[in-house]
């Protein structure tokens, strides 16, 4: 094992908070009081560079366009590919100067793989994190605010798209480009989209456990949380916004960070 394989772990500590949103979309409501043990989770989402060495002891396939998921339907699979492109790996290596960016064309198995990989390898609990864990982390232990910051929108802050005419023109950023929420977490809005590991359910926080929920037991649609470089809607980086996909999906946008739960 290296050094460069250990991950840079921020310490959530056990707790409530509140999960959800009153103004917002209806799958966000009610707001719910949540008890979570404590946890470490990544602080920047896993990057090119630390999937590569994954690529590399496996042989999994390296991020490419492959068959077009689900959501490039009704016209939107020209878009896609040439979104795709600077993300494609080339003989088993990331695109040149993208080692500290998130890396992205990542399917929901595609993360579950390399979180088992990296637990093998550093003999420790490594999973996806829950959407409460995902959200506790976000907020950084303030509650009711809009954006881990704060309450209004800050370019300054993440990586979204502020203007959408340079869209084609704008992409992932290193990680760590912009300043940390309270809990030392970067790019926890903005730039990627993150898997979580729960299934989706538009009323599971009216049935949800108190304590550690993991969200339903199966579903039709997953989730990625935080929104990304692509999003002019700023709604969507919001701490409680929840991002339902098809289970297929992948993106230039979508990547994923890890969760070591406590032993």
């Amino acid at each position: 094992m290296t050094l460069a394989v250990v991950p840079d772990l921020a310490r959530i500590p056990a707790g409530d908070f509140f999960m959800g949103a009153a103004d917002a979309e209806e799958d966000e409501r009610p707001v719910h009081r949540v008890f979570l043990r404590e946890y470490s989770i990544g602080r920047f989402p896993v990057t090119q560079e630390e999937f590569a060495r994954f690529v590399r002891d496996t042989g999994h396939p390296a991020p490419a366009v492959r068959s077009l998921p689900l959501i490039t339907a009704g016209g939107r699979d020209a878009i896609f590919k040439e979104l795709a492109v600077p993300y494609v790996w080339h003989n088993g290596e990331p695109p040149p100067g993208h080692g500290t960016h998130p890396v992205v064309l990542i399917t929901h198995d595609d993360a579950v793989a390399y979180c088992h990989w990296l637990a093998r390898l550093i003999g420790r609990g490594v999973r996806l994190p829950t959407e409460a864990e995902w959200e506790k982390a976000a907020r950084g232990g303030v509650d009711g605010q809009r954006y881990p910051w704060g309450d209004d929108i800050d370019p300054s802050r993440c990586n979204f798209l502020v203007d959408p005419a340079t869209k084609p023109r704008r992409g992932t950023r290193p990680t760590g480009t912009f300043p940390p929420n309270a809990y030392g977490l970067y790019d926890i809005s903005g730039n990627v989209w993150e898997w979580v590991s729960d299934w989706y359910g538009a009323d599971y926080y009216a049935v949800s456990d108190p304590a550690d929920p993991r969200g339903p037991q199966a579903g039709h649609m997953r989730i990625v949380r935080g929104g990304s470089w692509v999003n002019e809607d700023v709604t969507m980086l919001r701490c409680g916004y929840r991002h339902k996909v098809p289970p297929d999906t992948y993106a230039y946008s979508i990547g994923f960070r890890i969760v070591c739960p406590r032993p």
